[in-house]
């Protein structure tokens, strides 16, 4: 007799679930005013939900996402294209255990508050 464990069932994602990480970790970097609706949502593979700002693409066990996004006003666009990438690669990483492929940012827009 072994002391084997033995897991009682598997656990498995759905790609809502993926959707929603990869979303809310961009909308937590620092210039980042809201996500953008993506157009054109298809291809085998390919899943998202067009108000949510996120595209994504799994092939085997590696994720490669696509965000549309508009940004605040003041900020340096390179820099925080390059944080949401850090943030949404890790966020996925660590809650999965998937593998990134890439993460792509479309900067779609730039808010400018209304003026006063």
């Amino acid at each position: 007799m072994t002391n084997e464990y033995r897991s009682p069932g598997k656990t498995t994602l759905t790609p809502d679930v993926l959707l929603t990480i990869a979303r809310m970790a961009a909308l937590e970097v620092e210039g980042v005013q809201s996500m953008a609706p993506v157009r054109g949502l298809g291809g085998r593979g390919t899943f998202g939900r067009a108000q949510d700002g996120v595209r994504l693409k799994l092939e085997d066990d590696n994720v490669f996402v696509d965000l549309f996004v508009v940004l605040k006003h003041d900020v340096n666009i390179r820099e925080t294209g390059r944080a949401i990438q850090q943030r949404v690669t890790r966020a996925i990483a660590e809650m999965t255990g998937l593998q990134v492929g890439h993460v792509n940012i479309h900067i779609q827009d730039i808010h400018f508050p209304p003026e006063a």
